[in-house]
């Protein structure tokens, strides 16, 4: 789009429509450069597959339909519209083009104060503004009209924890990870928090936006909400039919309800209290943007979110006068944490539109700073691009950006060229050049990390690109050398955080030297949900691997690229987004849509240079000649040519949700040949999705039925088994019954096909005393630990057992210890008892967090059993369980077929430091169990603080 009218407006949309939405695509497509390959475009192309309109291409083809037809599109059109038929329909059903500029009334904005220091949790947060400024706006959100919809705290309270009344009602418990699939609107920031006052966690998805890209939408949100374990998905009516399809293809989703729906039977009903939360507990499941493989959920506290928002506010000075602008989308963490979030806990007003509405018409944004004197405003780099190259004068009218303090320019690579483009087009409408604030951060730190000085302005370095590209050594360029390369720093680390760069053994580097981003602070996750293996790579010593490369020089830090996308030829690396810059400016090259990766090449010894590049250019000798000129452009810009370049179609260069480039998923497409494939049609998408339901419904039919048959199976050994049990408990000598009780539970679980399967028996101790401590998921944990645990010990029980007809009988006849969990003086003498067992070479098993319950996750562990090792100097073996909460899940007693994983860690050896030692014991056990159950681990529940310990020892 130019910055003048490019149409002149007709009257209306008139009888031909059709021949005349024709007329205007083919003129665009013409324009554009090519036609299909026929010649001639049909109302009936498809406007992706067919014609190549991106997002961008259709924000222009839709403004020109509007200004010809005297139309004004919603925003929806630029999503749904797959096809000229499409918009033919969209003209006709179109209201009149008149439209205000800005809104028509402006939603008067007071800020508060910011949340107390004292406050744990998001849920405390809002409690807080709700009961002192209940009336007062926190948020308000604009529609596609400019019509602006306020959102007091207190009713965003009310209706959330009446919601959160009815997400109880419907079985949600605590723990439960609940995915929103919604847009930007009232119902988001509802649920959210209705998910978090019922003690669930929230996992926020992207809904469906373009039909045409259906597959691939679903294939990834079966990935997330499998990986989650979701147990509901919240969406709304117009995405229910695909959501129902998610559900046939993920085994723990129970429902998917529109919001709405719950929204009106919690009308009718009084709202709980909310669900006691804890600083440590978890607040959210972050999902990357899956820029290469299936996406990790980071899984972050109440208290890494808080650290962040508030050394984050600290940096940039936030106060009471502050107002923040946001489009950003809500299931991304710069918007949801860093511009809604952040801004609930510093008690500032938040404008927020949605993202369709940014990028159908971006003047959206500039606008509504200026109508609210809006002082903050996060977005990444692209945006402030788009805005340079889309908005018009015309558009521009009155806007004043003088009060905008900080423009946060973030989440992708920030380009020194943007910025200035930027600066240079808006500062005649009041924008400073020092309100451009470069930022750093990603999901693994809740959302910033590093912060340029407020009010400081961008800091740009030029540097020698041939000490850098081979040695990493950060040289500044001679004045005027063309091939410099530039690096915008993206400032210091938030207070109470630290970056290091540290080369590929882990050691620490020099200032402007290039290595590996690493990173520490209270915002850093404890890892990857249900990803063990994928926290393991990412901890070293304490710090966090960002993934990105990056150098500090003045303290401050400039990132360089991700590690995984640098391509090493000849000695030198390259840089992907350098070179996709370059080519993307080439006429006919369709910018933001080239990918750049290396491809190893064992016959030469280094990587092959691929360029991938999408055109919309038909004709070979047109798609030969721009492939020449990807070659000279490359070879000018960094001395050598790319082995390989492939001019190819739009839709070939594959994206994340957010527009960032997958290139990994691009070179595997490349790889395997899939890089010219044409997408199937909407109906082809919808059929085949449908069919894989329809699927995914028996196969979870032919499970549930083999679950039946397997329950009275299941059933009649333990009807059979446990009158067995019973008579060799009392007939056996004492010293009898512990070996006989062994071979009933080996036996019972070998012929109920669970048989436990065991590793690390070597580090069970063949001498001496030891304590064995376990988590606790189900009644069936002492059953498969002494079935397959070959050691001596005897059970530290709960004393109720005791009065239990058959497990009492054999907890006394095989001499197990019991602790009296109600009487405390008792509840001592039972803990005495056991540290002298202990001294007199008994090994002991404890399930140390005293309980289970249904929801995943490990409990607080108590002190008793770390006690007595301590005081009898015995070591602790640290046992991990999986898989007996699916068989026999508390709350029930209709067991379910499955697989029993028991691992055995390293003992772990006491010293003699008393109540410190214990606390230490206590934690590196529950550490290693927690490592081991993966997805039981810490994902659902808080690390022991000394406070719980004290009040849970016996």
């Amino acid at each position: 789009m130019s910055q003048t009218s490019v149409a002149t407006a007709a009257p209306g949309p008139g009888p031909d429509v059709d021949a005349r939405v024709l007329e205007v695509v083919d003129a665009f497509v013409t324009e554009l450069g090519t036609l299909p390959p026929r010649g001639g475009v049909s109302l009936d192309d498809s406007l992706d597959r067919d014609l190549g309109l991106g997002s961008l291409e259709r924000a222009e083809l839709l403004f020109r339909l509007e200004e010809a037809f005297g139309v004004r599109f919603p925003d929806s059109v630029m999503g749904d519209a797959d096809s000229g038929r499409d918009l033919a329909r969209a003209v006709r059903a179109g209201g009149p083009r008149a439209r205000p500029a800005r809104p028509a009334v402006v939603t008067p904005l007071a800020g508060g104060a910011a949340a107390p220091a004292s406050a744990a949790t998001l849920v405390e947060v809002l409690a807080w503004h709700a009961e002192r400024h209940a009336e007062r706006t926190h948020v308000v959100l604009v529609d596609e009209a400019g019509v602006e919809r306020p959102i007091s705290y207190g009713a965003l309270w009310q209706r959330a924890a009446a919601l959160a009344t009815v997400l109880r009602g419907r079985g949600v418990h605590a723990g439960d990870a609940l995915a929103l699939m919604l847009r930007t609107e009232e119902a988001f920031f509802v649920s959210f928090f209705a998910t978090l006052i019922a003690g669930a966690v929230p996992v926020p998805i992207y809904p469906p936006f373009r039909p045409d890209r259906l597959e691939e939408y679903a294939g990834r949100q079966v990935s997330i909400l499998r990986n989650a374990q979701a147990r509901l998905l919240l969406t709304f009516r117009e995405a229910e039919r695909v959501a129902d399809m998610l559900r046939a293809r993920v085994p723990t989703l129970r429902a998917v309800v529109p919001v709405e729906r719950l929204e009106r039977a919690a009308s009718t009903r009084a709202a709980l209290g909310p669900a006691r939360g804890a600083a440590g507990g978890p607040a959210l499941i972050q999902y990357t943007s899956g820029s290469t493989g299936d996406p990790k959920g980071v899984l972050l506290s109440h208290a890494n979110i808080l650290a962040n928002i508030r050394a984050f506010g600290a940096a940039l000075g936030i106060g009471a006068d502050d107002v923040a602008v946001s489009w950003l989308p809500l299931y991304h963490d710069m918007g949801l944490i860093g511009s809604w979030l952040g801004a609930l806990y510093h008690g500032i007003p938040v404008v927020i539109l949605s993202p369709l509405a940014f990028l159908a018409r971006p003047a959206r944004w500039l606008q509504a700073l200026a109508a609210h004197r809006a002082t903050l405003s996060p977005a990444p780099n692209f945006a402030f691009d788009l805005c340079v190259r889309k908005i018009r004068d015309d558009e521009l009218e009155g806007v004043d950006l003088r009060a905008w303090r900080l423009a946060l320019n973030g989440s992708e690579a920030v380009s020194a060229e943007t910025i200035e483009r930027f600066t240079r087009r808006f500062q005649p409408y009041g924008f400073r050049p020092e309100a451009m604030c470069p930022v750093y951060g990603l999901a693994e730190s809740a959302v910033a990390l590093t912060t340029s000085p407020a009010g400081a302005g961008p800091r740009i370095a030029r540097v020698a690109r041939e000490t850098f590209t081979r040695l990493g050594l950060t040289q500044p360029a001679v004045a005027g050398d063309a091939t410099a390369l530039t690096f915008v720093s993206c400032g210091r680390p938030l207070p109470g955080h630290d970056v290091r760069i540290v080369d590929e053994r882990g050691a620490p580097v020099g200032a402007g030297i290039q290595g590996r981003v690493e990173f520490r602070g209270p915002s850093v996750t404890r890892g990857y949900f249900g990803n063990a293996e994928a926290t393991r790579a990412a901890w070293h010593e304490g710090w966090m691997d960002s993934g990105d490369l990056g150098y500090q020089a003045g303290g401050e830090l400039y990132i360089t690229g991700r590690r995984k996308d640098i391509v090493i030829k000849a000695g030198r690396n390259l840089y992907p987004q350098e070179i996709e810059a370059v080519v993307g400016d080439i006429p006919g090259i369709r910018k933001g849509c080239v990918a750049t990766f290396g491809v190893a090449d064992p016959a030469i010894g280094t990587e092959r240079l691929v360029i991938v590049a999408e055109t919309r250019e038909r004709e070979p000798g047109g798609r030969e000649r721009l492939r020449a000129a990807v070659v000279d452009r490359v070879v000018v810009a960094l001395g050598l040519p790319p082995d390989v370049v492939v001019i190819t179609a739009p839709g070939a260069v594959l994206k994340t949700s957010s527009g960032k480039i997958r290139r990994s998923a691009t070179r595997d497409a490349y790889t395997q040949g899939r890089l010219e494939r044409e997408r199937p049609s909407v109906h082809r998408q919808w059929a085949r999705l449908l069919a894989g339901a329809a699927g995914a419904r028996l196969g979870r039919l032919g499970r549930a039925a083999a679950a039946l048959a397997w329950a009275p199976w299941a059933g009649l050994l333990l009807l059979l088994g446990v009158p067995l049990l019973a008579v060799l408990a009392r007939a056996l000598p004492r010293h009898r019954v512990d070996r006989a009780v062994r071979l009933w539970c080996r036996a019972l679980l070998t012929l109920a096909g669970c048989r436990p399967r065991v590793e690390g028996l070597q580090h069970l101790l063949r001498t001496g005393a030891v304590v064995y401590a376990a988590n606790h998921a189900s009644y069936l944990d002492a059953v498969a630990l002494l079935a397959a645990v070959p050691a001596d010990f005897r059970f530290v029980a709960k004393r109720e057992l005791l009065h239990t007809l058959v497990v009492g009988t054999v907890i006394r006849r095989s001499g197990h210890l019991t602790v009296d969990r109600v009487d405390i003086s008792r509840g001592v003498a039972d803990a005495e008892q056991a540290t002298g067992a202990l001294r007199a070479g008994v090994s002991l098993f404890v399930f140390p967090e005293g309980t289970f319950r249904r929801q995943p996750g490990l409990l607080p562990f108590r002190l008793g059993a770390f006690k007595a090792a301590v005081e009898s100097g015995r070591p602790i073996v640290p046992v991990a369980i999986r898989g007996t909460r699916e068989i026999l899940p508390d709350g029930t007693w209709l067991p379910r077929p499955g697989t029993i994983r028991i691992a055995i860690a390293p003992p772990v050896a006491p010293r003699p430091d008393g109540w410190r030692e214990m606390i230490r014991l206590r934690d590196a056990v529950r550490g290693e169990i927690a490592r081991r159950v993966d997805a039981e681990a810490d994902a659902t529940s808080a690390p022991n603080d000394d406070t719980d310990t004290r009040r849970n020892t016996p």
